[in-house]
């Protein structure tokens, strides 16, 4: 069975995080022939192993439904454990790490990914995740820093069971939080609240805002470079990215998904003509007008 220990600090991205933990315990469990419970931590655990040089790092791109990105650090010893439990090796805990443990734990969480997509269907729609192996931690800043813990629960003070450090980026929670409001309030009440929270009562307090510059950004999509492959780069080479030509475009506003469209030249400069709002920014514009 799986649990969230407390509240998670965006309580937003709480139903993602929990498919992922749960998905987790379902695919290990099948491995292993028995239940292995997945618990979502908050706050780091005790006995928490630090980032180091030797950690496995996995970047899990997510398209289609729901647009971003995260990352899942492990350290030596979990990967290790995972990876024996996988290719049903006996527990050795002293044994080297090979390259062969850390191919397997990539397998296990493309597994484990299957297992998201399918279960978040019901509740976000189709959801495409690309998980690969990153040579260090994400470009992008963590706006979000969670744990999954596996296995041995807290004994003296340490955990000596399998921890999954379990990263969110500034995008994927964006489109979590449209997603949300879109759900749960009409475009009205949710105007009316969003404004009101974040600007207070009154209808002056959103004019004072509409004058000020803001810099947006189009993301076209994205690609992992081992270090290797960036050193070799020289012109003319050709980098593919995750997204297909038929796909839109991101709009990005500090980091977070404002609109989707299509790329169109004018006066030989980019643009982009805008095909789909997120719902934030749309209901914050009815309001204004």
């Amino acid at each position: 069975m799986t649990e969230a220990a407390a509240p998670l600090l965006d309580p937003r991205a709480g139903e993602y995080v929990q498919i992922w933990a749960e998905s987790f315990s379902q695919v290990m469990g099948q491995v292993a022939g028995s239940a292995i419970p997945c618990v979502v931590r908050v706050e780091a655990p005790a006995g928490l192993i630090p980032a180091a040089a030797d950690d496995l790092w996995v970047l899990v791109t997510s398209s289609g439904a729901l647009r971003g990105e995260i990352s899942l650090r492990l350290s030596p010893p979990t990967v290790l454990r995972l990876a024996q439990t996988f290719m049903g090796e006996p527990p050795a805990p002293e044994a080297a790490l090979t390259q062969d443990h850390r191919d397997a734990v990539e397998e296990l969480l493309r597994q484990i990914s299957g297992f998201v997509s399918t279960a978040a269907k019901p509740r976000w729609g189709d959801l495409q995740l690309h998980v690969e192996l990153a040579a260090a931690g994400p470009s992008w800043p963590l706006a979000e820093t969670l744990w999954l813990q596996s296995g041995d629960e807290e004994v003296g003070g340490t955990t000596s069971g399998m921890m999954l450090e379990f990263g969110f980026s500034a995008a994927l929670l964006a489109e979590l939080r449209a997603e949300k409001v879109e759900a749960v309030k009409s475009p009205e009440e949710a105007s009316v609240s969003t404004v009101a929270a974040d600007l207070g009562p009154g209808t002056g307090a959103l004019d004072l805002l509409m004058d000020v510059q803001l810099g947006v950004s189009m993301r076209f999509g994205a690609r992992q470079l081992l270090l290797r492959e960036v050193l070799e780069l020289s012109p003319g080479a050709v980098v593919e990215l995750d997204r297909r030509v038929q796909e839109p475009v991101d709009l990005l506003l500090d980091g977070k998904l404002v609109a989707r469209g299509e790329v169109v030249i004018i006066d030989g400069n980019y643009g982009l003509r805008v095909t789909d709002v997120a719902p934030l920014t749309a209901q914050v514009g009815r309001q204004e007008r």
